[in-house]
C-alpha cells in the first residue's frame, strides 16, 4: 500500500460523532452550549478563587488548576469540531494532529495525577486539621501542581513522537471525534502490537496508580470520620468529599473505558461517546459539581456581584 505521511502537507480526516449522527445539528449546538458553559464555569471559578481572600487556601488553589486544565482541555477540542463542522470538513494535518495528541495526553495526564493530590489534600484536611497549613503550605501545593505537569509532559511526548513516528497508508480517516493513540493506529502500515501492549500499560499505569492512592485515601477518610464524635462534622467532611468523589468517577470512569478496556470490547462509536464525555461534558460539569453546594464558593460569587472585581459597591 502506497505510504502517505512522508510530508507534514498530508491529513487526516476525523470521521467523529457529528459525522455518524443523525442529527449533526443539534449535537454540534449541545458541544457548542456545553463548550461555552464549560469556558463560563471554570472562568469565572478561576476570577473567584483568585479574588477572594477566603479561598487563597490548598483547596481552592487545587481545585484552580483543575479548572485550568478543564478549560484547557475542552478547548483543545470543542472549537475545532465546531469550526470544522460549519466548514462541512473535518481535516486536521498530519502535525495538527500529533500536536493534538501531546496536548490531550499532557493535559489528561496532568489531571489524573491531580485528582490524587487532591484526594490527599482531603485526607490531610481531615486527619491533620491543625497542621492542615503546615502540611499543605505553598511550596507543596506548587510541588504537587509542577510534579502533575512534569510527569504528565514526559509521558506525553514519548508517546507521541513514538506514535508518529509509524508510517501510513491507505485511508486517511481516523473514526474518531480528535487525534487519540488508539484510533491512529489502526491507520498503521506496520506491526503496532507490542507498542499497542505499552500504550495499554503506561494508561493502566498512568489511571490505576493516581486511582488507587484517591480510593486509599477515602478510605483513611471514611474511616476517620465515621470515628467521629460530632455529627455536624461528620456531615460536613462528607459533604466537602463527595464533589471531589464525583468528580473522580466521571472523569476516572469516561477514561478507564478508553484506555484501560482493551478494544476488542468497545467499538468506534462507543469511543466517540466516550471522547465527548470526558474531553467536552466532564468539563462543563466539574466547576458546577464543586460551586453549586459550596457555601464558600457561593459566598464569593455573592460578594463579587455585589462589589464588582474592583471591590466597588454596585
Amino acid at each position: 500500500m502506497e505510504l502517505w505521511n512522508n510530508t507534514l502537507e498530508n491529513s487526516f480526516f476525523l470521521i467523529g460523532i457529528l459525522q455518524s449522527s443523525k442529527y449533526p445539528g443539534l449535537v454540534c449546538a449541545t458541544i457548542t452550549f456545553l463548550y461555552l458553559v464549560a469556558v463560563t464555569s471554570n472562568g469565572l471559578l478561576l476570577l473567584l478563587i483568585a479574588l477572594d481572600k477566603q479561598l487563597h487556601v490548598p483547596m481552592y488553589f487545587l481545585l484552580s488548576q483543575l479548572s485550568l486544565m478543564d478549560l484547557l482541555f475542552t478547548t483543545v477540542v470543542s472549537p475545532k469540531t465546531v469550526v470544522d463542522y460549519l466548514h462541512g470538513q473535518s481535516i486536521i494535518s498530519f502535525s495538527g494532529c500529533g500536536f493534538q495528541i501531546f496536548l490531550i495526553l499532557i493535559i489528561g495526564g496532568a489531571e489524573d495525577i491531580l485528582l490524587a493530590f487532591m484526594a490527599y489534600d482531603r485526607y490531610v484536611a481531615i486527619q491533620h486539621p491543625l497542621k492542615y497549613m503546615v502540611f499543605m503550605r505553598p511550596k507543596v501545593c506548587w510541588s504537587m501542581v509542577a510534579t502533575s505537569w512534569l510527569l504528565a509532559s514526559m509521558n506525553a511526548l514519548v508517546h507521541t513522537i513514538y506514535t508518529m513516528h509509524f508510517p501510513f497508508c491507505g485511508t486517511r480517516e481516523i473514526s474518531h471525534l480528535l487525534c487519540e493513540i488508539p484510533p491512529l493506529l489502526k491507520l498503521a502500515c506496520a506491526d503496532t502490537t507490542k507498542y499497542q501492549f505499552m500504550v495499554y500499560t503506561m494508561g493502566v499505569a498512568f489511571l490505576i496508580i493516581p486511582l488507587s492512592a484517591i480510593i486509599t485515601s477515602y478510605i483513611l477518610v471514611l474511616t476517620i470520620v465515621f470515628h467521629m464524635s460530632s455529627a455536624q462534622g461528620r456531615q460536613k467532611a462528607l459533604f466537602t468529599c463527595s464533589s471531589h468523589l464525583t468528580v473522580v468517577g466521571l472523569y476516572y470512569g469516561a477514561v478507564v473505558l478508553m484506555y484501560v478496556l482493551p478494544s476488542a470490547y468497545h467499538s468506534p462509536q462507543q469511543d466517540n461517546i466516550i471522547s465527548v464525555f470526558y474531553t467536552i461534558v466532564t468539563p462543563a460539569l466539574n466547576p458546577l459539581i464543586y460551586s453549586l453546594r459550596n457555601k464558600d464558593v457561593l459566598g464569593a460569587l455573592k460578594k463579587l456581584l455585589e462589589k464588582g472585581p474592583l471591590g466597588q459597591e454596585l
